[in-house]
């Protein structure tokens, strides 16, 4: 049993494979968004092209796009959130983080992805790129207690 890409722990026939092949659509936003990820894996661009609204295509690099997917071995999916999406809402919002390398360098691509119902078939409509929170360092005084909880002062503890 081959498991699929998207991480769901399914085989992938019985996962994003039949939404990619046509044979049935996707029943939530998450689902197409985790049938998008595995288009990627396998460089199936047609599908990504085809399960972008047709408002939102205007620009799409179809080189480009087929050339990062080809050229990126693609390594974990984590959906971080979902909001409505589900079979019976007409809109919905996925935050997922794809993690992905490429020349040799692994790199994350964090991501809101909006999607919406048209005519009983999602569609992704557009996406905001989550910047990452830099790393934030609290400098401990010398004189302070040593955060380790020793209640020493740092310079005699930690800080030494």
């Amino acid at each position: 049993m081959e498991k699929c890409p998207c991480k769901s722990n399914l085989a992938y026939a019985e996962c994003c494979e039949p939404v990619i092949t046509g044979i049935q659509p996707a029943r939530t936003a998450q689902e197409l968004m985790r049938a998008r990820y595995c288009a990627y894996t396998i460089a199936d661009t047609e599908f990504i092209f085809n399960t972008t609204h047709p408002d939102h295509r205007d620009g799409y690099d179809h080189a480009g796009t087929k050339s990062w997917a080809e050229n990126s071995e693609w390594l974990d999916l984590e959906i971080v959130s979902t909001q409505a999406g589900c079979s019976g809402d007409q809109e919905g919002v996925v935050e997922f983080i794809a993690t992905f390398r490429a020349n040799g360098i692994v790199q994350k691509h964090h991501e809101i992805g909006r999607f919406l119902k048209q005519d009983d078939a999602w569609l992704f409509t557009s996406g905001d790129m989550v910047k990452p929170k830099p790393a934030v360092s609290t400098k401990v005084g010398r004189n302070e207690p040593c955060p380790c909880g020793s209640g020493r002062k740092h310079k005699k503890c930690c800080g030494k």
